[in-house]
């Protein structure tokens, strides 16, 4: 049985999925939609399939780009012919399924339930800082959206408490904004914690938009439901499994 995380804040169909219900094995168990995992392609694609018929839609609906760290948010009314480098998908087309993968960075769901227009962004920290959140923004509002009605949910993603970075992560976040400083605490030695879901529901707060909100799911600290990069890394691990979220009008 699949398992989907959703938000009463989001008011269209959507879905944060674990790694619960799918049929990848081995380091990756579960539901990993990653094509760009070294997983069997084949089983990738009956994962991806099951997503989508989840969410009410045939497999050809749902709509994921090359991810690259980017603040590039791109609109769409249908499949792609190819997958175009971008973080971010948004769509006024009824039928359409955005959707995008993460392993710790932030999945985030957005919806003006009023305008009629969804929009979904992969955010890690280098995404969020270039402004890809407020990238999503825009490009909803050239679609009809109005901000301060855009209801923006961050779903799994890593916790300050497993976020441990160094003091040149901390000096790039003070120099560019010495407010972001909030959002670090002291670890250990010289080590400090990055809230990374406090870092995106800020920017989506001074955005303007008019609801932010994580859903308190941290990817590192349960393996049984989700994939996370860094714990794979610290397992010494070779691929790890990207987890799904997705929305639809």
């Amino acid at each position: 049985m699949l398992e989907i995380i959703t938000s009463p804040a989001l008011t269209t169909r959507h879905g944060f999925f674990t790694r619960k219900g799918g049929a990848s094995s081995g380091i990756f168990a579960g539901l990993n939609c990653g094509t760009g995992s070294s997983d069997q392609a084949e089983i990738v694609a009956i994962n991806r399939t099951r997503v989508a018929e989840a969410m009410g839609l045939g497999p050809q609906a749902l709509v994921t780009v090359h991810q690259v760290h980017s603040a590039d948010a791109i609109p769409v009314t249908g499949p792609l012919a190819d997958r175009p480098q971008a973080d971010a998908l948004v769509t006024a087309t009824p039928g359409v399924l955005l959707g995008v993968l993460t392993a710790d960075c932030q999945p985030v769901l957005f919806h003006d339930a009023a305008a009629g227009v969804v929009g979904a962004a992969h955010a890690g920290w280098r995404g969020a800082v270039d402004g890809v959140l407020e990238a999503t923004i825009d490009a909803m509002e050239r679609l009809g959206a109005q901000r301060a009605n855009i209801h923006a949910v961050i779903g799994p993603t890593i916790s300050q408490a497993a976020y441990e970075v160094g003091p040149e992560f901390f000096d790039r976040f003070r120099d560019e904004d010495p407010e972001t400083t909030r959002f670090f605490a002291n670890g250990q030695g010289d080590r400090l914690l990055f809230d990374l879901p406090g870092y995106g529901q800020w920017r989506l707060r001074a955005a303007g938009v008019g609801h932010a909100e994580w859903t308190g799911h941290c990817t590192y600290r349960d393996a049984a439901r989700f994939y996370s990069f860094r714990r794979t890394t610290h397992a010494g691990e070779a691929d790890y499994g990207r987890l799904i979220s997705t929305i639809r009008l």
